[in-house]
């Protein structure tokens, strides 16, 4: 099954945490690697570049998270230049939600305000990157 494991919707005018997040991580890192996990960290950001290892941990019960779920503990590897495309979207967003399925593939799920004041959704999806597992 290709099942959802993990959901982390962030609450809606919270997307500049995970902006800063991505704006605190080593860009000299080929990958970004993510952990969800039903236990703490519940969920983790981390890079691996000439400066060491970068980590950032969000608690499930952050002010900036609308809600948690997650089934079981979940380790992938994503490379850099395939999500950097998605900053842009991140820029834009109001709301965002990550998932991650069985397979490890990656979902980032932007909502964005329009200039008319529509609402419209972009989704980036990304497969793991199965050259770095350990």
């Amino acid at each position: 099954s290709s099942g959802i494991n993990a959901e982390w919707p962030l609450r809606p005018g919270k997307s500049e945490c995970l902006r800063d997040a991505f704006s605190d991580l080593d860009i000299s890192s080929q990958v970004i690697e993510m952990l969800m996990s039903p236990d703490n960290p519940w969920f983790r950001l981390s890079t691996f570049g000439h400066a060491g290892k970068t980590t950032n941990e969000y608690p499930k019960d952050s002010d900036m998270v609308e809600s948690f779920e997650c089934t079981k503990t979940q380790i992938n590897k994503y490379k850099l230049t395939l999500l950097k495309p998605s900053i842009k979207a991140l820029l834009q967003s109001t709301k965002i939600s990550i998932r991650m399925d069985n397979r490890g593939f990656l979902s980032l799920q932007y909502m964005i305000k329009t200039e008319d004041g529509n609402t419209c959704f972009v989704e980036y999806l990304c497969a793991p990157d199965e050259d770095n597992e350990d």
